[in-house]
């Protein structure tokens, strides 16, 4: 793989005096046109060391505009990054649309480095080597260029750039002890990026292997790769979006001519006992004794340093604010976060859906609350038509594999979907109309869903069955009794919290 990288490839600095001012003006025309794209460009640097990564990301920065250029490099986790998952770090330094981001020492330096210090075996390697082909899957699918560079070096070039480097006053802070010690395991290094870059080079995520000993050379190829590659992506973004507006077009309709055509089936929702209640005599004792445990569990889980994510999804007038309410009463306002989820902002918009999401995962032993979440993807994006069918579908094992990240992080997730008859909802509907502390909450877009509440049933049976996994599983709470609903939530939540603790200690 490496062999043609090795040929002693060079410009001369005439040829690439000639081609620079051309290259340079096209590169700064595609990032104009790239400010008003619906995808954001993703850079990844990673190669051996001297071969010329930071030299290329500056000269990226140079020759184009640096105020749309966003440059992340990464060194040990902090111990803000290492409280949440590992690519909570590269989630939250994503680039948003129209600008590009160029990382260094990204999400392969450490299953790279763990190989060489044989830390991993080529089996475990592959393995961890799955959540990213998963996340630059996920980027990519929607609408994300990406492009990797493997910056090359042979053994000898690799020891004349280090020591090049040495003698010089200004660059010697460049070359440090663990250069030379992976210098002295070359072979290594190589065997593990071969087996890398074989197993996660694919067409939306390409790798480019560089020969890095000229540095005209590397820098050419990059930059006209990265101009090509750009100038493609525009013209594909475009003839994409054509169809993106034909297919949210066709999911307006959503379901409704094939549930036409079908006789009624059963759902998981109306399988649930709607006339479950809890007497209001017993209520305020349960609910006592359910947030008193609450409270104790929740100060061991910050002891032991467990975090908590919890999720809230409904009908409008199910009694999702209230439930939180008096979840959150049992916990120190220190150590938890409701977060209501509406209409992206600008900022959230230019971004990929799960980024919001992302970025407000609290450090260990906290709690977060989302009041309504990612399954707006599979929910209401999806009834409205404010998506492609396509896009909506893909979201199912997008979130599982979002869940999977939480949970296999030792966090612990509830999910919890409240389920009200439409006859309730009308009810609730009409007393807020009365009450003037709570007029507010009704809405003309509240109306609107009731409207649709055939299609939202079926996307809410179809959320249920395809991301009720064995480590987040869907809670559905009969919620026409306000009582029952705030108990049980409280009692899944602290049993959630004690069996976590529980096998902690084991």
């Amino acid at each position: 793989m490496f062999e043609a990288a090795e040929l002693g490839r060079k410009i001369s600095r005439e040829d690439f005096d000639a081609l620079a001012p051309a290259l340079r003006t096209e590169l700064l025309e595609l990032q104009q046109q790239l400010r008003g794209a619906d995808f954001p460009v993703i850079i990844v640097f990673a190669g051996v060391d001297g071969a010329g990564k930071n030299e290329t990301v500056n000269l990226i920065n140079e020759w184009m505009d640096p105020r749309w250029i966003e440059t992340r490099a990464y060194g040990a986790a902090s111990d803000e990054e290492a409280e949440r998952p590992p690519f909570w770090r590269f989630w939250r330094d994503l680039p948003p649309k129209g600008k590009i981001g160029l990382f260094l020492s990204s999400w392969y330096h450490a299953p790279l480095i763990d190989r060489v210090q044989g830390r991993l075996t080529p089996a475990e390697l592959d393995e961890a080597l799955a959540p990213i082909l998963r996340f630059e899957k996920t980027l990519a699918d929607e609408g994300a260029l990406i492009l990797k560079f493997w910056m090359h070096l042979s053994q000898p070039a690799q020891k004349k750039r280090l020591k090049s480097l040495e003698k010089d006053p200004l660059t010697a802070w460049q070359v440090s002890e663990t250069d030379w010690k992976h210098y002295e395991q070359y072979d290594k290094f190589l065997a593990a990026a071969e087996r890398i870059i074989m197993q996660t080079s694919k067409g939306h995520a390409p790798w480019r292997i560089v020969e890095g000993a000229d540095q005209r050379y590397r820098s050419a190829v990059v930059l006209e790769t990265l101009k090509a590659a750009i100038g493609s992506h525009l013209a594909a973004r475009s003839a994409a979006r054509k169809v993106d507006a034909e297919l949210r077009d066709e999911s307006r309709d959503n379901g409704s001519a094939v549930t036409a055509a079908l006789p009624p089936q059963p759902s998981i929702l109306s399988s649930l006992d709607m006339t479950v209640a809890l007497d209001p005599a017993l209520y305020a004792q349960a609910l006592q004794e359910q947030r008193a445990r609450l409270a104790l569990l929740y100060r061991r889980a910050i002891e032991t340093r467990l975090s908590t994510v919890l999720v809230f999804e409904g009908w409008d007038a199910a009694g999702k604010g209230g439930t939180i309410r008096r979840l959150t009463n049992a916990l120190n306002a220190r150590d938890y976060q409701v977060i209501p989820i509406a209409a992206p902002t600008e900022e959230e918009r230019a971004h990929h859906y799960l980024w919001r999401f992302w970025r407000h995962l609290a450090r260990a032993g906290r709690v977060t609350v989302f009041d309504r979440s990612w399954y707006g993807r599979v929910l209401v994006e999806r009834v409205e038509g404010f998506c492609s069918g396509e896009a909506w579908r893909r979201a199912y094992g997008e979130i599982n594999d979002f869940e999977q990240q939480l949970t296999g992080h030792g966090i612990v997730l509830c999910k919890f979907w409240l389920h009200i008859t439409a006859e309730e909802q009308l009810a609730r509907f009409t007393a807020r109309g009365e009450i003037d502390y709570k007029k507010w909450k009704l809405t003309e877009e509240d109306w609107r869903n009731r409207e649709k509440w055939g299609l939202y049933e079926q996307a809410v049976n179809d959320m249920v069955e395809r991301t009720s996994t064995h480590n987040a599983p869907w809670t559905l709470v009969e919620a026409n009794s306000k009582p029952h609903a705030r108990v049980k939530v409280m009692r899944t939540v602290a049993d959630a919290l004690e069996a976590a603790l529980g096998a902690k200690k084991k």
